[in-house]
């Protein structure tokens, strides 16, 4: 009977979470499209998210490139189809490595940082304070970050996606002695309006995701120091895992038709 019990209680302990974070996220969601809008904090989360994680994006998305024509590049020789590395890098880039790495590493530098802040703020009975005099933590605290993770992910992943197909690019020509004018010729050919757009839909959906996961764990911590320590933790696991779950969604609805 113990461990019925035990089951009962986490099965009932994890509805009681998806429904908290249900109604958070609802929450969440229409206070972003309903005044008063914070646009000064707004901006601050853009310039926070898109700008200072550009340089790790940037990184990461260049060096994706460079794996990527080295190994379809290895494995294409075999077959002598060399032809087609330029269209596996931009496919690859494109559609999956620039948005998942993007939302990876933004997870684990603004989603953590979101959880730590809020849930400090919450310890600390910032939040408490803010009802008091009047205003919407939702409104002041939440909804920009949402704003600005949905509008700067597609960005980021936009030059994202410039990088990684510049980096199959310097190893297909300086290293693998490809000819530029027929290896950027062969990328424009293959490269379609969809394989963009997919990709920066994606980043938009991965941004809510980040920005809600890291906004929900901050705002239920608990526990002093050691629970903000939890919420910046859990807050990129979570995201981590859904931003795979749901790129797997998205990739079968958009090109599994």
């Amino acid at each position: 009977m113990d461990f019925i019990n035990l089951i009962g209680r986490v099965f009932l302990n994890f509805l009681q979470s998806m429904g908290r974070f249900a109604i958070f996220g609802a929450k969440s969601v229409y206070n972003c499209f309903t005044p008063p809008f914070y646009f000064r904090s707004i901006a601050a989360q853009m310039v926070e998210i898109g700008f200072y994680s550009l340089p790790v994006v940037a990184l990461t998305t260049l060096f994706a490139g460079l794996v990527i024509a080295l190994q379809s590049y290895a494995g294409f020789t075999k077959f002598s189809a060399e032809g087609a590395v330029a269209m596996v890098v931009e496919l690859s880039v494109t559609r999956e490595l620039a948005p998942v790495m993007a939302g990876l590493m933004v997870a684990g530098r603004i989603g953590a940082a979101m959880a730590a802040e809020l849930g400090t703020m919450r310890v600390t009975e910032q939040i408490d304070a803010l009802y008091t005099l009047s205003t919407n933590p939702f409104k002041y605290l939440i909804a920009p970050r949402i704003w600005g993770a949905v509008l700067m992910m597609p960005i980021l992943v936009f030059i994202g996606d410039i990088i990684g197909i510049y980096g199959g690019y310097l190893v297909c020509v300086y290293k693998l002695g490809f000819n530029p004018s027929t290896y950027i010729s062969n990328t424009w050919e293959y490269l379609q309006y969809m394989d963009i757009v997919s990709g920066m839909v994606k980043a938009a959906v991965f941004g809510l995701i980040i920005a809600l996961m890291g906004c929900y764990n901050g705002y239920y911590s608990k526990g002093g120091a050691q629970g903000v320590g939890a919420a910046a933790t859990n807050a990129v696991v979570t995201a981590s895992i859904l931003i795979l779950i749901t790129n797997y969604m998205l990739t079968e609805l958009f090109f599994m038709k």
